[in-house]
């Protein structure tokens, strides 16, 4: 997975709202895996061109990454995946919380935990109320 120098979107959102769902929001008293109240789904926000500046700043590392396979479309995957400084967090649709354990995902999630490593990086996957690190080289629980 190569970085981008600037985060710039490559690709578009779409019909694509799970930024308004899966992450906390503090900014708009939104806890995570809940809508947020300015979302319509599948559509997009409501308070648009007021809306706080983190949703301004936030793009997905699949908006971001021309690199990341299509698969990773986070209404395909139900995944949300962004890089916080050393850490790149997987958000997985609690609707769908064993996603992340199938193939192309499983593997994906290894080659970028082996990557991250190399650089001093790391990968955490939240589902739920569950939390766990990537480790290279780990098979997915059953």
């Amino acid at each position: 997975m190569e970085r981008l120098e600037q985060k710039t979107a490559a690709r578009s959102c779409g019909t694509c709202t799970l930024c308004c769902r899966l992450p906390e929001i503090s900014a708009l008293d939104k806890p995570p895996d809940a809508w947020c109240r300015h979302c319509t789904e599948g559509q997009g926000c409501a308070i648009y061109t007021d809306r706080p500046q983190l949703c301004r700043d936030f793009l997905c590392l699949w908006m971001t990454d021309p690199g990341v396979p299509e698969v990773w479309q986070p209404l395909t995957s139900k995944m949300l995946v962004y890089e916080q400084g050393a850490q790149l967090t997987v958000l997985v649709d609690p609707d769908h919380p064993d996603v992340w354990k199938q193939a192309p995902y499983r593997s994906d999630l290894n080659d970028w935990a082996e990557a991250a490593q190399a650089r001093g990086h790391y990968v955490i996957l939240f589902c739920g109320d569950d939390v766990m690190k990537i480790e290279p080289g780990v098979t997915a629980p059953a």
